[in-house]
């Protein structure tokens, strides 16, 4: 079963999210949240699989909550995936680098938004990748001078070759047929790197990527 706890100062959003996620036979809402302080203290308390988490909230807002959550040892089990009213919101980006596992945005369909719970809690692909493209194109167009992060010299070119191909919002059976191997390498590959690197999850694959310029922006397309 997997456990979801939501986090949004609007009840009737709250409301609409359990409705439909309680009606699901493996998932259910653990409890709710209408600020970020309360989200961190109920993620501490109840240990869910995954946060549904509001950038913009009252007292402490989601980024904020996000860092608290993310930062804590104790909670590295726990994945958060943020929800925001716009696409390229000015916050979604920052708050992947601080360790969300992607983001949604509200008016996702239902049928996208199950998918992008269950993907989350088994840690396979980022969440509505066509817009999270969008997003880090944006975003790494107006990033620093590449660096290079801690690890990236311990990798195979293989595993280069993978997390570029992560970073451009590949899914692992996609990496496997670009590559020619079976999805179960992909995902070996894509774990190793992980693991390499210190990555938290493929989220924070994807902000590495480009960070250390192994993807540009113009791969996207």
């Amino acid at each position: 079963m997997i456990r979801v706890l939501l986090a949004d100062d609007q009840l009737l959003v709250r409301a609409g999210f359990r409705a439909l996620l309680d009606a699901q036979p493996d998932i259910e809402v653990a409890g709710e949240a209408a600020d970020g302080g309360e989200a961190v203290r109920l993620v501490r308390e109840l240990r869910p699989d995954t946060v549904l988490m509001d950038i913009r909230m009252p007292h402490l807002d989601g980024l904020a909550a996000t860092r608290a959550i993310t930062e804590d040892p104790g909670l590295n089990e726990v994945k958060v995936v943020m929800l925001t009213t716009f696409e390229l919101d000015e916050y979604v980006f920052e708050a992947i680098r601080s360790g969300a596992s992607g983001f949604l945005v509200k008016d996702t369909e239902p049928e996208e938004l199950l998918r992008a719970v269950r993907a989350v809690v088994a840690g396979d692909a980022l969440l509505s990748p066509g817009v999270t493209r969008r997003l880090i194109a944006e975003f790494a167009a107006r990033s620093k001078e590449p660096a290079t992060p801690t690890g990236l010299s311990e990798l195979t070119e293989r595993e280069r070759e993978v997390m570029a191909l992560v970073g451009i919002g590949l899914s692992n059976n996609e990496i496997a047929r670009r590559l020619v191997v079976s999805p179960l390498t992909a995902k070996t590959h894509v774990s190793r790197t992980m693991v390499k690197l210190g990555a938290r999850d493929r989220a924070q694959l994807v902000v590495l990527a480009y960070e250390s310029g192994l993807v540009r922006p113009g791969w996207l397309g």
